[in-house]
């Protein structure tokens, strides 16, 4: 082991190492947050003023993140939210939590990762440890950022150490955390991952580690294609039962009671968040460039973006059943987050079906106690409170995220006219409700 790695290794081990982490959001703060209780001193940077304002005052913006546990962590000064890049060259260990969206062509859009990079060479010094965690294409570590770092004449395995550690963060998920999820690491050089395993393994309950930084990045691609593809499927299914006249949630139901060879997903109005709508995309990108067609990727891509138009025709049919035009018609969605019981609206197919509404001519109001505001076609809505009135108000109630906390008896007992996408109103009947 290289003298700088077995400074390194000394300072991790002792806990006396400085760990920065380059963005502060679903990934970036409950990481930070973890390797504060551990015992480091943690920097947390982001290029958003307000946001670190608000995790300074000891508040937490992400549900997952207690704002008891962010001002207690402040107060010890175990962590230092802060906008300062000159910051950087003092840290020992540095993460990066940011963004990888996809450009309109489906093109991968790595400016907030090489950003990041950019500041990191010009205040590199030896015995410094980089980490991406931004899910992107295989490749993306060793082909451009290595480069980029080793620019400074430093030497990666001897001076610097590099590897990709994918984010497995699930917002919400009140059994798996950060801590307790296990953490796939792959270095550029052995001493690399030993390092970068030896990091996550003061705060990571496991730490597993692979051979490469391209098997990494391809771990986190092939967990979401996974989910992508039999959603997809499943998504296709739910269009075939209801053109043939069969009830796809009791096909499932009855699939599902099969204890070996059948894993069950179920239909929705499409699928949000950051990962399983984008990431798949790195994976086919990467793959057309070595003349590789990924058919399975981009026909679930298909099938998935086009849910919210189904969700729009199945409101307009149930409408016209009972004698109401979809233009001027009043209708409230239940449920703007791309998932229950958080505020994150990242790719969330309500936009989308609220986009498609809006544009033919209906009257949106919303609801969701994870989102108090949005910005629906230019104007700024707050959300409705779920009264008798409101919803006796609306000509169609559209339930598109079950937050767990809904009262749906109330919905049922006070509404015209419910569409379900999420099969929210599986426990009650009545000839109003229609289901995906």
């Amino acid at each position: 082991m290289a003298h700088e790695s077995k400074q390194l290794f000394e300072k991790i081990r002792n806990k006396t190492a400085r760990v920065g982490i380059i963005g502060m959001g679903y990934v970036g703060l409950p990481l930070a947050v973890e390797f504060a209780n551990a015992g480091f001193t943690v920097a947390g940077l982001d290029v958003d003023g307000e946001r670190i304002r608000v995790l300074q005052s000891g508040h937490s913006y992400i549900p997952d993140v207690p704002s008891d546990t962010v001002l207690d962590l402040v107060k010890k000064g175990r962590f230092n939210p802060t906008t300062d890049p000159d910051l950087l060259k003092t840290m020992d260990t540095i993460t990066i939590c940011v963004p990888t969206p996809l450009r309109k062509t489906k093109d991968p859009d790595l400016s907030f990762v090489m950003n990041s990079v950019e500041g990191i060479r010009r205040s590199l010094r030896a015995g410094q440890l980089i980490i991406l965690e931004s899910t992107t294409y295989p490749g993306t570590t060793d082909e451009m950022i290595l480069p980029v770092l080793e620019e400074t004449g430093l030497k990666v395995g001897r001076d610097f150490f590099l590897a990709f550690s994918p984010e497995r963060v699930d917002p919400g998920n009140k059994q798996y955390n950060t801590r307790n999820t296990p953490k796939i690491v792959g270095g550029v050089t052995p001493d690399c991952t030993r390092l970068a395993c030896l990091l996550y393994e003061q705060a990571i309950e496991k730490v597993i580690p692979v051979s490469s930084t391209r098997v990494a990045e391809t771990v986190k691609l092939l967990e979401n294609t996974f989910r992508s593809v039999n959603i997809g499927l499943v998504n296709e299914i739910a269009l075939m039962s209801d053109k043939l006249g069969i009830n796809v949630w009791e096909v499932i139901d009855a699939a599902a009671t099969k204890p070996f060879g059948f894993l069950p997903f179920y239909p929705g109005p499409g699928i949000g968040g950051h990962c399983i709508p984008i990431d798949p995309f790195y994976l086919s990108w990467k793959a057309r460039q070595s003349g590789f067609e990924a058919r399975f990727i981009d026909l679930a891509g298909q099938v998935n973006s086009r849910m919210p138009e189904y969700v729009v025709e199945k409101i307009t049919e149930a409408l016209n059943h009972h004698g109401k035009c979809l233009k001027g018609s009043r209708m409230l969605i239940v449920g703007v987050a791309y998932k229950k019981d958080i505020n994150d609206v990242r790719e969330s197919p309500a936009l989308d079906i609220i986009s498609l509404l809006v544009r033919r001519g209906v009257q949106i109001a919303y609801h969701d106690p994870f989102v108090p505001a949005l910005q629906i076609e230019g104007a700024e809505q707050r959300s409705k409170d779920l009264t008798g009135e409101t919803l006796e108000g609306q000509d169609c109630v559209v339930i598109v995220t079950n937050h767990t906390d809904l009262d749906y008896a109330k919905i049922v007992k006070s509404s015209k006219l419910i569409m379900d996408t999420r099969n929210a109103l599986k426990g009650f009947n009545g000839s109003h409700i229609i289901r995906l």
